[in-house]
């Protein structure tokens, strides 16, 4: 009888023992989990930081390009607000095509939607009223008078031997045209001096005769405001600088 009770008492110890065991199995499993739980939690949280760090500087780089970008255009916008012209009122300058002419005011009109400025131009020969915008008159070839050393080099220019038409007659009435459209004075005086040699030697044609009156216009215009002549004695100082070729030379 006694040797049945240490049995018993055996089996209830290792009863004892296997649930101890057991739980603290369980607890270290719940512990292992626990800890793993965490971490993943840890993880995610470092992850969503990381990304909320990313996401920042992102933010901040787009708002810093942005403000370089405004900064940029308000710098363009600056430097075109402070473009100025060369010209102001009571200034001579020469218009193409048009020849001399005096600016007498600058005024603020409606201009494609905008208010823009504009100088008021007064051409010398004929009265003719023209309006350039201010921030694109030299874009547009306005320019100042030439000095009274340049205008006896002009002159010079009816001294050089004159170009004809040749057999290209339509190549050579473009070439004229661009020459009194181009606003160089010098090539308006090589106008004056092929068509009037033209005009002595051959004759001309009405259009060819019409071209020579214009550039004789615009020539004489400029040496009025320069050499400080009336209309009438600019045009005599041309004429008297023209050679004089006789119509019966190569008969």
């Amino acid at each position: 009888m006694p040797a049945k009770k240490t049995s018993s008492s055996k089996s209830t110890a290792k009863k004892s023992t296997s649930s101890s065991a057991k739980k603290s199995t369980a607890k270290k499993s719940t512990s292992s989990s626990a800890k793993k739980s965490t971490a993943k939690k840890s993880t995610s949280s470092s992850a969503k930081k990381s990304t909320a760090k990313k996401s920042t500087a992102s933010s901040a780089k787009k708002s810093t390009s942005a403000k370089k970008s405004t900064s940029k255009s308000s710098k363009s916008s600056s430097t075109r607000k402070k473009k100025s012209s060369p010209f102001e009122v009571g200034d001579k300058v020469v218009y193409p095509h048009h020849g001399a002419a005096v600016i007498t005011k600058k005024e603020r009109r409606k201009f494609n939607d905008s208010r823009t400025d504009f100088f008021v131009l007064e051409v010398a020969i004929d009265q003719l009223v023209l309006r350039v915008p201010v921030e694109s008159a030299v874009e547009l070839g306005v320019r100042p008078v030439i000095s009274k050393t340049a205008a006896r080099k002009v002159l010079a220019v009816f001294k050089t031997d004159p170009e004809e038409a040749g057999a290209n007659w339509s190549r050579w009435y473009k070439l004229l045209t661009e020459k009194i459209q181009s606003g160089d004075i010098y090539q308006v005086a090589e106008v004056v001096r092929d068509l009037t040699y033209a005009q002595q030697t051959k004759g001309i044609s009405p259009a060819l005769k019409r071209m020579l009156s214009k550039a004789r216009l615009i020539l004489a215009s400029e040496l009025r405001f320069v050499l400080d002549l009336t209309e009438e004695d600019a045009m005599k100082r041309l004429d008297k600088a023209l050679p004089k070729v006789e119509a019966d030379e190569d008969e």
